[in-house]
């Protein structure tokens, strides 16, 4: 990333991460709809236009300030509203539309992964195609393995806590639900301590190799 100008890096990581926090978001209101809730679809969430899921804090305010500080972007959308009065079985729909997002992040670190081996492949005989295919893939790898990471943790509101309380027995669910409240007042405590970073980042580096693109992600931001 060091021979890249700041607007090259800028490019590089914006793209994949609006359509990471897109798509996201996206695939809740999708697998909601398919499962009876329309809330998601009369609001216009089941899209990929980012304006639609721009959070001012999360999609601009934060990503730029990290940029600014410690050159990457991470970022969030606004959440999908999910009514699970109107899904077919609660319980077990509202852990199948939270898995949703991180499966979503799943998919496209694949296709990002697969840019990337084809960019490797274009070189050194297209180098204007090639070298933009390698860097936005490597980025998209590896934004998407953090946002699915970071959503897989069973914390409510992550979508990993969500499943968590639809796979739990009635009783044990309703406990676990209230945790929500507090949920990110203890991610951002882990966060602060590190213990976040010290769980998250083995799981991370642990799914990169497993997918296509590896090299490149290690090479340009993990070496």
């Amino acid at each position: 990333m060091e021979a890249l100008s700041l607007i090259q890096k800028l490019a590089v990581l914006a793209l994949p991460l609006i359509f990471a926090i897109t798509v996201h978001e996206a695939a809740h209101g999708y697998v909601a709809d398919r499962l009876g809730d329309k809330t998601a679809r009369m609001l216009g969430r089941i899209t990929l236009n980012p304006i639609k899921h721009i959070d001012p804090v999360g999609t601009i305010l934060v990503p730029m300030a990290l940029f600014a500080l410690t050159g990457f972007i991470i970022g969030w959308a606004k959440p999908v509203p999910v009514d699970p009065r109107n899904l077919h079985n609660p319980r077990r729909d509202m852990a199948l539309v939270a898995a949703a997002g991180p499966l979503s992040n799943l998919v496209m670190a694949i296709l990002w992964g697969l840019a990337a081996v084809l960019g490797q492949t274009l070189l050194p005989t297209s180098n204007w195609l090639a070298e933009p295919l390698i860097y936005m893939g490597a980025a998209g790898v590896l934004i998407n393995v953090i946002l699915m990471v970071l959503n897989l943790i069973p914390l409510p509101p992550l979508d990993g806590g969500r499943v968590i309380v639809g796979l739990l027995p009635a009783r044990l669910a309703a406990s676990y639900a209230r945790i929500e409240p507090y949920g990110m007042f203890i991610l951002i405590a882990l966060l602060v301590t590190g213990i976040l970073g010290r769980v998250m980042w083995p799981l991370v580096i642990l799914a990169i190799v497993m997918l296509p693109g590896s090299t490149a992600v290690l090479n340009i931001f993990l070496h």
